[in-house]
């Protein structure tokens, strides 16, 4: 007769074989919750959050609370894009912003089909060519992400910004361990180049993570300005079945919790 020990480790084989849980990806479900300060004083935090997605189409979210004495900056942006292989590609950005100054909404329609691109910033409107890849501010996180996971070494991206067209440029400094509240992590230390060094940002990447982003910091004249660090986050869990009993396999999959840390 079986002992319940060998019972137990054979039932566990079992449920191992018949579900195989997979690492998260740039595209996971997830959220990921940030301290903002300036230099050492908290300004309040940002969320990021990405859901599934909705007939194809991905709703990658940013939202953000900031004071400091009587100032106040509140953002929401929502990033519409779909996915072709490793390759977004952008259908819609909307920012609202409100607080102490001018409250404005920001307004990107991306017309593939037709070639152009429509811009609302401020009140006034702009329209460009629709040409090669071109991101949102939001939604190039996730592609340079992607990227990153490809190995991809140009790191280039041109996007719609404030009515008008940008183009960003990264390095990859080298691998760094980043201690921090929520936190011990192996990170890819990223630099955005720029043709001086009056402004400069840093920032790190957890390739365990899906390179998700642990920690920027941003520097004026060799003084830190922005300094944000990763709070907590999770990614709900991709599980996919190998093998399963009808009866098992007929009982709706609830999602888990893949990995998390709190601040």
């Amino acid at each position: 007769m079986r002992t319940i020990p060998t019972l137990l480790v054979s039932l566990t084989a079992l449920t191992q074989s018949m579900f195989a849980i997979a690492a998260p990806t740039p595209l996971t479900p997830q959220t990921a919750e940030y301290q903002v300060n300036y230099g050492d004083i908290e300004l309040g935090k940002a969320k990021y959050t990405l859901p599934n997605p909705e007939d194809g189409v991905y709703k990658y979210r940013f939202d953000s609370d900031l004071s400091l004495l009587l100032l106040t900056d509140v953002r929401h942006i929502l990033s519409e894009f779909t996915q072709e292989n490793s390759q977004l590609s952008p259908l819609r950005y909307l920012q609202q912003r409100q607080g102490v100054g001018p409250n404005y909404t920001e307004q990107t329609a991306f017309a593939k089909a037709q070639g152009f691109i429509h811009t609302r910033y401020k009140d006034e409107k702009g329209k460009f060519p629709y040409e090669g890849e071109i991101f949102d501010p939001l939604m190039v996180q996730l592609q340079f992400r992607l990227d990153m996971v490809s190995g991809k070494e140009a790191l280039d991206y041109k996007m719609v910004k404030d009515n008008e067209l940008d183009e960003y440029k990264f390095h990859v400094i080298g691998r760094e361990r980043m201690n921090i509240d929520s936190g011990s992590y192996d990170t890819v230390k990223i630099e955005v180049v720029r043709d001086n060094k009056k402004r400069q940002t840093f920032f790190w990447m957890a390739p365990d993570l899906a390179y998700l982003p642990v920690r920027l910091t941003h520097f004026e004249k060799g003084s830190k300005q922005l300094d944000i660090k990763l709070l907590k986050y999770h990614f709900d869990e991709v599980v996919s079945q190998e093998s399963t009993p009808a009866d098992i396999a007929e009982q709706p999959q609830v999602p888990k919790l893949l990995g998390t840390t709190e601040g």
